[in-house]
């Protein structure tokens, strides 16, 4: 487990740099914290780093958006407005999660009995206003 803690949104590159050095070929990430605690805000800075030059945004209403990176095509998802299981088997997740490309996904807990067997979790903590803590694991469920 690594963890590092930031004082402003200005150092979220490092963290991303971080985050993706500590992956190393994992490509599947889920993101914890509380209702604004970064989780977007980290997953633009990753997906800089991999070389995403369009608007990384919330996909809130959408569930998932897809961007092409240098890495080929990333998965971005927001699973805190989904009512049910039914609805992410109605976008066909499985295509997205086994597909080998990267997958972010904010609140995992919403598909916790959907997510693959390994991953790599990201949790977010609130210490101050612009201080926050990053912890990155490796999660591997049998």
């Amino acid at each position: 487990m690594e963890s590092i803690t930031i004082n402003n949104t200005e150092a979220l590159p490092s963290v991303a740099r971080a985050l993706l050095l500590f992956a190393a070929d994992e490509k599947f990430f889920v993101f914890e914290g509380e209702m604004a605690a970064g989780k977007t805000t980290l997953i633009k800075s990753f997906c800089s780093a991999l070389g995403v030059t369009e608007v990384v945004s919330s996909p809130t209403f959408s569930i998932v958006n897809e961007y092409e990176s240098a890495k080929g095509p990333m998965y971005h998802f927001d699973f805190y407005r989904l009512k049910n299981l039914q609805e992410a088997y109605d976008i066909g997740y499985e295509e997205y999660f086994y597909s080998g490309n990267y997958c972010l996904v904010e609140w995992p807990t919403k598909v916790e009995e959907l997510l693959p067997e390994q991953y790599i979790k990201v949790e977010i903590g609130i210490i101050g206003e612009t201080e926050r803590s990053f912890s990155f694991k490796k999660v591997l469920n049998s």
